[in-house]
């Protein structure tokens, strides 16, 4: 196995999350890609994980905190560590090693652009990134948000603790229409899956649906609402991990529309 950064010849694997056989990823639009130009040449580091039969097994992206989805200085943060886990495409890799591999190739290169500490997040229960997983990797939790936790490697005396960025107001219910709120940073291809099933949802109740779209790599934005990544229907939020299917999306707004016949 080997740890190798992301080149113009391996991005399109990148931009799937190593999951080209996938039709539900092709939901997603070309948002990944668009925030991984814009992204690219502000620190954002992508490495993948090859076996010895050159196949991507694993991926690993992490970004300057000032363009990450928590609070900060001096820190680099992983926005997602994945390695494939699945019968179809490319097979399973879990097991292997992947994932501590990336874990500690990007805290070598953070420590070498100066950075003070990486941090990452992680879920309280046995899904994708695992903060339990993060715990044994040496991480330590510094702040809490519902299920989530924000964990962080400090390198040196200097790293001051990062927290999660919280909410200074929510969309709100619509007046005479349903409210549809997308809060979409575009790194996430789970947000961007729900995000796009939700506009098109959205297109079935003509007249009677308001849809509002954020770009949160907009800083502007994320200093108004606190928000980063988020999908509201009427003022209630979503969740979004895995993305719900289109039919439960559209339930749900069709559920609201009556409300308001």
């Amino acid at each position: 196995m080997k740890i190798a950064d992301i080149t113009p010849e391996t991005e399109s694997h990148y931009f799937c999350c190593l999951e080209e056989y996938s039709d539900e990823i092709k939901e997603a639009g070309d948002y990944k890609q668009k925030w991984y130009n814009q992204m690219k040449d502000k620190g954002l580091k992508v490495k993948f994980a090859i076996d010895d039969n050159n196949i991507i097994g694993g991926m690993i992206q992490y970004v300057p905190i000032e363009h990450s989805i928590v609070e900060g200085t001096d820190l680099y943060v992983v926005l997602c560590i994945w390695v494939h886990g699945h019968k179809q495409g490319r097979g399973n890799y879990r097991n292997k090693g992947m994932g501590k591999a990336l874990l500690k190739a990007a805290e070598e290169d953070a420590r070498q652009m100066g950075a003070n500490g990486l941090v990452t997040w992680g879920l309280m229960i046995p899904v994708f990134m695992r903060a339990s997983w993060f715990k044994k990797q040496g991480y330590k939790v510094v702040d809490k948000s519902g299920m989530m936790r924000l964990l962080w490697k400090p390198f040196n005396e200097n790293a001051t603790p990062p927290n999660f960025i919280k909410p200074k107001k929510l969309p709100a219910k619509g007046e005479g229409k349903v409210n549809i709120a997308i809060f979409r940073n575009g790194w996430c291809q789970t947000m961007n899956i729900a995000c796009e099933r939700a506009r098109r949802a959205s297109m079935d109740f003509p007249g009677k649906v308001s849809l509002q779209e954020f770009e949160t790599t907009n800083k502007e934005v994320v200093k108004e609402w606190g928000i980063n990544d988020a999908l509201y229907i009427d003022g209630k939020e979503i969740r979004v991990g895995p993305a719900p299917a289109y039919k439960t999306i559209r339930r749900k707004i069709e559920k609201r529309v009556k409300k308001y016949s």
